[in-house]
C-alpha cells in the first residue's frame, strides 16, 4: 500500500508529465478547502492582497481559499507553518518581503525559505514612496541629498519598524548615496505618517497603498518612487534611479507553497492566478494596490525570490542588522 505523504513524495519525484497518478492528483485538487497564511493582522495591504486573490480562485476551483492570519516574529510565525506543513497543496503562503529579508535579518531561523517554499506564482511588484514633510525645502531627490549633506544629524528617517521593506528602503538609499540620517523605527506606518505630517520626522520611504492619500491630499510631498519604473498612481513622480542610478526597493508579493508540493498543483494554482490576474477588475484592483500583475511561471518567480534575498542581504550587512 502507498501512504498519502508517500505519493506525494512519489509525485514531486516523478516527471509530471509521464505520471498518470500526478496527472489524476492536479485534476482533482482542490477537492477540500485550501488554507492561506498570512504572516499579518487582517486588514493591512498584504492580508488585502490574498483576499482579493483567494477570492477569485475560491470562485474558478470550486473550493475555499481559507485566510489564515499568523502574525508575529515579523512574519516568520506563519513561514514557518507552512514550511512545516503536508505538501499537498492545501497550505499556501503569502511571499511578502520580509520572506526575503528576513533570510538574512534573523540569526536563527529554523528554515531556509529560498530551500524550503516551492514558487507558485508572483502577484505584483508595489513601490515604496520617498515622501517628505511639506517643510523639507528639497524639491527633487537631487536636492534632497544636497539637504541631507548639508545638515549633518538633522535630518530623521521614519519605518514602520526595524527591519521592513520601508526601513531598509532608506538604508539602500543611505548606502548608495552617502546621505546620513537618523532613524526612527514606529510601531507601524500609521504612527510614523502622524509624526511625518507633524514634522517630528523628515523622510519615510513607506508602501505605496498606505502613504498615498496623504500625498493626493497635499499634507505630504513625494520625491520619487522606489521602482525601476514610474508608477500609474502617481504618473508625475520619478524615480529614485533616475537621480541615483541602480537603486531599486519595490515589494514582491506572491504565493508559495512547501517544497515537494506536487508539480502539478503548483502548476495549476500559476495558471489560475496568472489568468485572475488578467481579468479587468482584478488588474484594476491590483494596480489600486500599487502595483501592475506580474504573471509569469514558478521558475521565474523562483528566480526573482533568490535576486530579493541576495539584494536584500546587502543591504542588512551594510546597515549592520541582525536579530537574534
Amino acid at each position: 500500500m502507498i501512504t498519502r505523504r508517500s505519493a506525494l513524495g512519489i509525485l514531486a519525484a516523478a516527471p509530471l508529465a509521464s505520471t498518470p497518478l500526478a496527472r489524476a492528483f492536479a485534476a482533482d485538487y482542490p477537492a477540500r478547502p485550501v488554507k492561506w497564511v498570512v504572516g499579518y493582522p487582517p486588514g493591512g495591504a498584504t492580508d488585502i492582497l490574498a483576499r482579493l486573490i483567494g477570492q477569485r480562485l475560491s470562485e474558478k476551483l470550486g473550493q475555499q481559499f481559507v485566510i489564515e492570519n499568523k502574525p508575529g516574529a515579523g512574519n516568520n510565525i506563519g513561514t514557518e507553518s507552512v514550511v512545516n506543513a503536508e505538501p499537498d497543496g492545501y497550505t499556501v503562503l503569502l511571499v511578502n518581503p520580509a520572506n526575503f529579508i528576513n533570510s538574512s535579518l534573523y540569526a536563527n531561523l529554523k528554515f531556509d525559505f529560498v530551500r524550503d517554499i516551492a514558487p507558485v506564482a508572483s502577484f505584483n511588484r508595489v513601490p515604496n514612496v520617498m515622501t517628505v514633510n511639506k517643510d523639507v525645502p528639497a524639491k527633487n531627490v537631487a536636492e534632497f541629498i544636497a539637504y541631507v549633506k548639508a545638515n549633518p544629524g538633522k535630518v530623521n528617517m521614519a519605518s514602520s519598524g526595524n527591519g521592513t521593506s520601508v526601513h531598509l528602503s532608506g538604508e539602500m538609499f543611505m548606502s548608495m548615496t552617502g546621505c546620513k540620517m537618523q532613524h526612527v523605527p514606529y510601531r507601524g506606518a500609521a504612527p510614523a505618517l502622524t509624526d511625518l505630517i507633524g514634522g517630528q520626522v523628515q523622510v519615510i520611504f513607506d508602501n505605496m497603498p498606505s502613504v498615498i492619500q496623504h500625498i493626493r491630499s497635499g499634507s505630504l510631498r513625494a520625491l520619487a518612487v522606489t521602482t525601476t519604473e514610474r508608477s500609474s498612481q502617481l504618473p508625475d513622480v520619478p524615480t529614485v534611479a533616475e537621480t541615483v542610478p541602480g537603486y531599486e526597493a519595490s515589494a514582491l508579493f506572491g504565493m508559495g507553497a512547501p517544497k515537494n508540493t506536487p508539480k502539478g498543483i503548483i502548476s495549476k494554482l500559476n495558471q489560475e492566478i496568472n489568468a485572475a490576474m488578467a481579468e479587468p477588475e482584478i488588474k484594476k484592483r491590483l494596480v489600486e494596490l500599487g502595483g501592475d500583475p506580474l504573471p509569469q511561471t514558478p521558475e521565474a518567480f523562483g528566480d526573482m525570490i533568490k535576486a530579493e534575498t541576495a539584494k536584500w542581504k546587502k543591504v542588512v550587512e551594510f546597515a549592520g542588522l541582525r536579530v537574534e
